[in-house]
């Protein structure tokens, strides 16, 4: 028969066990690994990118303790100590829930994921009750893992996709977590915060006084940028450039992400979901070109295409990249 994109046969309903992606969930004993987590080398080299980030956060940090007087002494290291939410489980959970939109499991729904997922952490060796489920009220095909145990779905993949791929889609988010990617990278994100506050308060501030200057006249708009002119080469000068270095680590935590998703990737392809998770893709890619078509639509028919700044600082990588990582799984075996 015909198959639907990137599914099975047209027509078939998604949850029906004859789907060729419908996996059995019964099993027996589960082996735990005897390591749960580890850090890859995304996750190291995605902590690495943000010092510089981490190093302009705490000169933020260190200005405002002097603000404090006697007690500003006690600011930096609480502030560094807050670090240690990233593990914290009801900071998680508030992260999920008022950051991320995510919302617990109904019971329906908590028996619908919990076989599969399961199935998925029995596969990989991992306690599974370590992680927590939660569900995005979304009609999108996604999924998130946050900080050190968060894994979400949308209710669209929860309801829409067949038991293997739903199972694919969450041993990718596991691949996250097992690789550290979840919590490196909100770590990152946390110590890098203070100063990027700085830098918008600072960016907004200057964007304000340049066009306050600019309509009383030319010559006090260019006097106003030849002293910000002044003020920022005599910061580079003091910081040893490190605020050109921060400039640019978007694009490099960029390139790192995307690595990390394919490591993601291949670590859902080992488990035995390549062929469903190869579907997934299909399917993120069709809903994608949907919205493609859409905006051009609107753009008078004219395609709405990403520049290369754009696409230098995309997440995820092309879906015929993330295919092409597959085929290795997807290849008949020779014996």
């Amino acid at each position: 028969p015909p198959l639907a994109p990137g599914g099975g046969p047209a027509g078939m309903d998604a949850h029906d066990p004859r789907h060729p992606h419908h996996i059995s969930t019964d099993h027996g004993r589960i082996h735990i690994a005897a390591q749960q987590r580890r850090t890859d080398v995304t996750a190291v080299g995605r902590l690495l990118l943000y010092l510089p980030n981490f190093l302009s956060s705490l000169i933020v940090v260190g200005l405002v303790s002097l603000f404090f007087g006697d007690l500003g002494f006690l600011l930096v290291p609480a502030w560094l100590a807050t670090g240690a939410l990233v593990f914290h489980r009801p900071t998680e959970r508030a992260l999920a829930r008022y950051v991320l939109r995510l919302r617990n499991p109904t019971p329906q729904e908590q028996a619908k994921l919990e076989p599969v997922w399961r199935e998925v952490t029995a596969r990989a060796g991992v306690d599974g009750r370590t992680y927590e489920l939660w569900v995005e009220d979304s009609d999108h095909l996604n999924a998130v893992a946050a900080a050190g145990h968060i894994v979400g779905v949308t209710r669209f993949a929860m309801n829409a996709l067949p038991n293997g791929e739903l199972a694919a889609v969450m041993a990718h988010e596991l691949g996250h977590h097992v690789g550290g990617h979840a919590w490196a990278g909100l770590l990152g994100y946390w110590y890098a915060l203070p100063g990027r506050i700085v830098w918008r308060v600072l960016r907004g501030v200057t964007g304000v006084m340049f066009k306050i200057l600019r309509a009383f006249s030319c010559l006090g708009a260019l006097i106003f940028i030849f002293i910000v002119g002044i003020v920022a080469f005599a910061t580079i000068t003091f910081l040893y450039g490190l605020p050109l270095l921060v400039l640019t680590m978007p694009y490099a935590l960029a390139a790192v992400g995307r690595q990390a998703e394919l490591r993601a990737d291949q670590h859902a392809a080992a488990l035995g979901f390549a062929p469903m998770l190869a579907a997934v893709l299909e399917k993120t890619h069709y809903q994608e070109q949907q919205v493609q078509a859409a905006l051009a639509a609107r753009n008078g028919g004219v395609p709405v295409t990403q520049g290369r700044l754009a696409k230098l600082l995309a997440s995820h990588p092309d879906h015929h990249t993330r295919l092409h990582h597959l085929q290795p799984y997807l290849a008949p075996q020779r014996h």
